[in-house]
């Protein structure tokens, strides 16, 4: 190739050495032996077996566009097919993408929801006082002596029990919230996702999906205990708090000199208050993830499964204490 450049380089230098025939004498000197020269010397600049000849200045070579062209219709046609490749669904890689839509941090605080939890606290504490107290003795005269005194109803101790348990449910609500935000904070997206997840519509979604009914009462059992998790922690979390709140400020306020025996008696109590409030709390949620997963199948996905875990939230720590009572003869 070098050899080439060298007799081209002559020929132009020196037209007059070389005839006009003594190139077209040899067949081998097309026109592509010729591009390809010129893009030789083009790459070396000059070469090396001829700078001696003409030192280190540049020479300039002339490019040929013989050669084959494409349309501007073929171009267009390569281009749309160029396209089309990254549109075909077998190439297509499905990426699943995590939506974290967070509550506000004081959503308990809301006209809605708190007048929701006020209106559910009065009917837990009022409701008992109306019922009937029937005296089943037919003795007249014990009716006939019976004094409005005793027929008195105490309105403020139900009033501050409401007041105590609507205090205690937006702390539940606002502690779940913080615990939500430290989930999205320090867990990856996928587990975050998971932990906040809308249950009810995962349910619905779930049954679109034409599942056998134990794959469907796992799937739904299992997404349940997930996004039910943060709430049982934060009741728990409260609870506990509450207790041991209550056990320091015993011990501050307490005007008397403390015993080591009673001391150590309040702390073995404390525990066992923990340690009940734990045990209601795992039994919550493992009934109600059973409950929802029962709900969604044998009725509307959504709604079945919302009163499911309602339902096994509430009868989850009484059938524990039962059990225990009966079984072990210890007081939750």
């Amino acid at each position: 190739m070098a050899g080439i450049a060298i007799l081209l380089d002559l020929w132009r230098k020196n037209p007059s050495f070389f005839s006009g025939q003594t190139l077209h004498s040899y067949g081998s000197f097309s026109a592509t032996a010729a591009a390809s020269a010129a893009a030789a010397s083009v790459a070396a600049a000059t070469p090396f077996a001829s700078r001696f000849l003409f030192g280190n200045a540049g020479i300039s070579v002339a490019q040929c566009d013989a050669g084959a062209t494409w349309s501007d219709d073929y171009i267009s046609k390569l281009r749309s097919a160029s396209a089309n490749i990254f549109q075909n669904d077998s190439l297509k890689y499905s990426t699943k993408e995590y939506y974290i839509e967070l509550k506000p941090l004081f959503s308990a605080f809301g006209a809605k929801s708190l007048a929701m939890t006020s209106l559910r606290s009065f009917l837990m504490f009022y409701l008992p006082l109306l019922e009937p107290h029937t005296n089943m003795e037919d003795d007249d005269e014990d009716f006939l002596q019976e004094t409005p005194e005793e027929s008195h109803v105490d309105l403020v101790v139900p009033f501050k029990k409401s007041v105590k348990q609507i205090m205690r449910e937006t702390t539940v609500v606002t502690t779940r919230r913080v615990l939500e935000r430290l989930a999205v904070t320090y867990f990856s997206q996928r587990m975050a996702w998971k932990l906040l997840k809308d249950v009810p519509k995962s349910a619905v979604r779930k049954a679109d999906r034409g599942m056998p009914t134990l794959v469907y009462f796992f799937r739904i059992s299992r997404t349940t205990f997930r996004g039910h998790f943060l709430g049982v922690a934060a009741s728990w979390l409260v609870q506990v708090g509450i207790e041991i709140y209550r056990f320091f400020s015993w011990m501050i306020n307490s005007e008397e000199e403390i015993d080591r025996a009673d001391k150590a008696q309040r702390a073995k109590l404390l525990g066992k208050k923990v340690t009940c409030t734990t045990v209601k709390c795992g039994a919550s949620l493992v009934f109600a993830s059973i409950g929802a997963g029962i709900g969604a199948t044998l009725f509307r996905p959504s709604a079945g499964q919302w009163i499911g875990c309602a339902a096994g939230d509430l009868a989850g720590p009484i059938i524990v204490s039962v059990c225990f009572e009966k079984v072990l003869h210890v007081d939750l």
